[in-house]
Formats: C-alpha cells, structure tokens, sequence
C-alpha cells in the first residue's frame, strides 16, 4: 500500500504490540481452559456457534494477554475472503467534517470483527486503480466507494467483482447501491426554521449554480422554495445567491444582500463555511445575529458551528449513520440493484435565529 493509504484496525483480536509470533491456537486454547476448536471458532466468529458471553471473554482474553494473532492467510484460503472491507474516498477521509463517514463505516465493520482498509486518492484516478486492484488481491469482502462532495459519479468497473456500495453520491450507471442525505429536505427544513421564527423576508447564499445539476445545490434550493411557496411567499430572485461554499462567498454575498433596498431579515447559508462568511460580513457591517438578522447554516461542522459566537443553528449531515448503513448493505450481501437509501438531515439549534425586529421590516 502506498505512504497515502493507512489501515485502520478494528475489532478485538488484531495484532498488538509485543505479540509473539510462536504463540499457537492451542497456547490460548490451554490459557482459557477451553478447546482448540472452540478458540478456533470463536476468534474467527463463525456463524452458528453458541458459546456463553464467559466462554468467549476468556478465549479473547488469553489471545490478548499472549498476544496471538490470527492467521488472516488462512482465512482468504478457508473462505474466499479476508477479514477486510475496502473504503476508499477522493477527500472524504481529510475533509474537516466528511471524515465521520469513515467513523460510522469502521464502527460497524469492527462490530463484524473486521478491518476497514481506507484509501484516501485526493481525487487521484491513478491512485485509486491501483488501490483498488490492491484491495481486491487482498480478497476483501466488499468495498465502500465514498465522495466528499454528493454529486452522481463514474463507479470503476472493477468494482463489480465485489460487493459495493456508493457513499454520498449516486451510480451514473444505476448498477450499485447508493447512500445519500435528503438535501431538499433539508433545505425546506431550514427555511421552515425560519419562517416559524417569524421571518418572511429570507435570503438564500447557495453552494453552487443551480444549473450546476449537483444534488446539494439543486435539493436545498428546491427545498427553500417549497418551504417558501407553503407560506405562501413568492421567491424573490433578487435574494438568492449562487455561491461556491467557501467562506470568502458568504462574505461578499452577506454584503450585497445587506445592501438591497428591502434586505432580508434571515439569510439561509447552503454550508457552514459559507455562514461562517456571512458572520464576518454581518459583523463588518454592524448587523447583530439574531437580533438584526438570522441565519442557519448546512453540515454542522463541529471545528466551525458550535464556536462561532453566536453558536451557529444548522442541519447534521448524517454521515455516522450512512457510513454504518454502507458497511451493514455490503455485510448483507449488497444486490446490484441501483437502489437510492436517503438518509434525514436532522435541524442542530444554537443561537444564531430569533424573531424579526418588528413586523415593518417585512
């Protein structure tokens, strides 16, 4: 593997410091007072055995304390397979929030007594192949291909001959399964904060174009404004933004909208980053979150959200949840069936949104 790929270990029987290479099967198998088969089956969590909670904490404890190590060469032989899954991502495992989709896929890969082998390519097509024919010479059971960016995507060919899924994005080619956030959900549940607050005048600073055709920026957007036309509020263009998702964005953009005519009394950021811009803005200008204007923002980014001053209300990208739901699809088998799962951005609420100032200001 390459200085770029790290392995990331889970599970309770992986190689320790200080284990000794001599130590057998029947070494631990003496140590706990138990077979060699039982130790056999219990290390290797083989399916239809019933051992007591006891029987098992003794095998793993005597495998720890002389420091065993199972033998992953026999498995790939005895099984086809080795005890590995693949996750392999262009950003995700070095973005500032995308890194817990990794957390919720090793999480439940641990939980299966596997290994997560992760792959960050930096959106480096060569790396990738090769890391993948890596991967798929270990023999690993299945592989979770991972976009930090939700956009529809190319899925390698090669990956066919394993169990996949795709993360945070869609098959183009419609062939694997496919784990993605509900963005125009979370647009409209956004805006709606905002209007249950009172606010009828709302802004939207977005991530991208619209015609940009990425899920992110076409589903907040078509949220915003279904939650705007059950108001019963016509959109005013003036008043959305096409951004690019970075704080130097929400800034300029925080300050053309304040310098409308009629500004809004809440902006909508389509990202954290972009919000995090947008204070800077407000507070150049004068203008007290919430008190003058309030914002939500989108990701909860935990290095960014919380700690702005006031904390920032915004939606929870669900990444634990899909990266724990990509491991279980690809442990269940993982049809070929180009199924889309989606998964809710739950609303995160801090102290960035208030009541307008005064009903004049509509």
């Amino acid at each position: 593997m390459t200085s770029t790929q790290t392995l990331q270990q889970t599970g309770p029987h992986m190689t320790r410091p200080g284990s000794r290479p001599g130590t057998t099967m029947n070494d631990v198998a003496a140590a706990a007072g138990v077979s060699q088969a039982t130790v056999s089956l219990v290390l290797n969590d083989a399916a239809g055995t019933r051992f007591s909670e006891e029987t098992r904490h003794r095998v793993h404890a005597a495998a720890h304390q002389l420091g065993y190590r199972t033998n992953a060469h026999a498995k790939v032989l005895r099984d086809g397979v080795a005890g590995m899954l693949g996750f392999v991502g262009d950003f995700v495992a070095t973005a500032p929030f995308a890194g817990t989709i990794i957390e919720g896929a090793q999480a439940r890969a641990g939980e299966a007594g596997l290994l997560l082998l992760t792959v960050n390519t930096g959106g480096d097509k060569a790396l990738e192949a090769a890391s993948l024919e890596t991967m798929l010479s270990y023999k690993v059971a299945g592989v979770v291909y991972a976009a930090m960016e939700h956009r529809v995507l190319d899925v390698p060919d090669v990956l066919a001959e394993v169990p996949a899924v795709v993360l945070n994005s869609r098959d183009r080619s419609g062939r694997f399964p496919s784990f993605v956030p509900q963005e125009e959900l979370g647009g409209y549940t956004a805006t709606k904060r905002l209007l249950d607050a009172g606010h009828r005048r709302i802004a939207m600073i977005n991530i991208g174009a619209v015609d940009s055709e990425l899920p992110a920026v076409v589903g907040r957007y078509a949220g915003h404004l279904r939650a705007l036309e059950e108001a019963g509020i016509r959109a005013d263009p003036r008043l959305h933004r096409s951004g690019d998702g970075h704080e130097s964005s929400g800034f300029t953009n925080a300050v053309a909208l304040m310098a409308e005519p009629r500004p809004p009394t809440a902006i909508f950021c389509a990202s954290d980053r972009t919000a995090w811009g947008a204070y800077q803005a407000l507070a150049r200008l004068g203008v007290s979150i919430p008190h003058d204007v309030s914002l939500v923002g989108f990701d909860n980014q935990e290095t960014l959200a919380p700690h702005l001053r006031p904390g920032l209300t915004t939606l929870q990208l669900p990444f634990l949840e899909m990266g724990r739901r990509a491991v279980e699809l690809i442990l269940a088998g993982a049809d070929r069936d180009g199924s889309t799962e989606y998964f809710e951005c739950p609303l995160v609420e801090r102290h960035s949104v208030a009541p307008p100032k005064s009903t004049s200001c509509h």
